[in-house]
């Protein structure tokens, strides 16, 4: 799929939700390791793209340092990895636990950066495999980080959702995502505009149920080898 035909395909999911929706694309670069591929889709328009690997990172951003990327890290976190991408990322949508958000304030602070944006990850589904502070539990995670990590910004929520042959199967974990950021918007009295859910299979039920980011990679690079 082309860039242009995948922005046709987001802009018309979103008419469906709201003309007042701005959703971002990120594109996922876990699916090639060739910066010159990269270096197209950003001549194409492509300005924001997301790695899910601190190490390949690492490696893309130096590569493509000419560039003026806007770089997402979207996979898990280990908390001994957090000193190596707090400064090249401009959000983190994998936050899901206290020991990580103390690791992002100490190293923040050892760097002297005022504000680190980052999500709130949510196991909408409940699975073991995959990350995430479940639904109960994100209020005190956010109460957390509200109390621990001046540093930190929360802008919104982020969830892997079951992987579902037909996506509006998916459907209802999109939906549950998007009430349980609105309900921590109002109980905490904060701004929450962002909602990271959708990817190569589902990102246009996404947009439909309020996604504001979607992180597509196989839609635009192809199955990896």
């Amino acid at each position: 799929m082309t860039l242009d035909e995948l922005i046709q395909r987001v802009e018309k999911a979103r008419l469906k939700r709201s003309e007042h929706l701005i959703v971002q694309i990120v594109a996922v670069t876990k699916y090639t390791d060739n910066p010159e591929v990269l270096k197209k889709l950003f001549e194409d328009g492509q300005r924001a793209f997301g790695e899910n690997r601190v190490q390949q990172l690492e490696e893309k951003v130096k590569e493509l340092e000419e560039l003026p990327i806007e770089w997402h890290f979207i996979g898990r976190l280990q908390s001994n990895k957090v000193k190596y991408i707090i400064d090249k990322v401009r959000l983190i949508h994998s936050v899901d636990r206290p020991s990580l958000v103390d690791e992002l304030q100490k190293r923040a602070t050892k760097k002297g950066i005022k504000e680190v944006d980052v999500l709130l990850e949510v196991n909408v589904g409940g699975e073991e495999t995959k990350g995430g502070v479940s639904p109960e539990e994100a209020p005190q995670l956010l109460e957390y980080i509200l109390k621990n990590a001046p540093a930190l910004r929360v802008k919104g929520l982020m969830t892997i959702p079951p992987y579902r042959e037909d996506p509006e199967e998916v459907r209802p974990y999109f939906a549950r995502l998007r009430e349980l950021k609105d309900k921590l918007a109002e109980e905490f009295n904060l701004e929450l505009p962002e909602l990271s859910m959708g990817m190569s299979h589902d990102y246009e039920v996404a947009v439909e149920e309020g996604a504001t980011i979607v992180r597509v990679g196989s839609a635009i690079f192809g199955e990896r080898e």
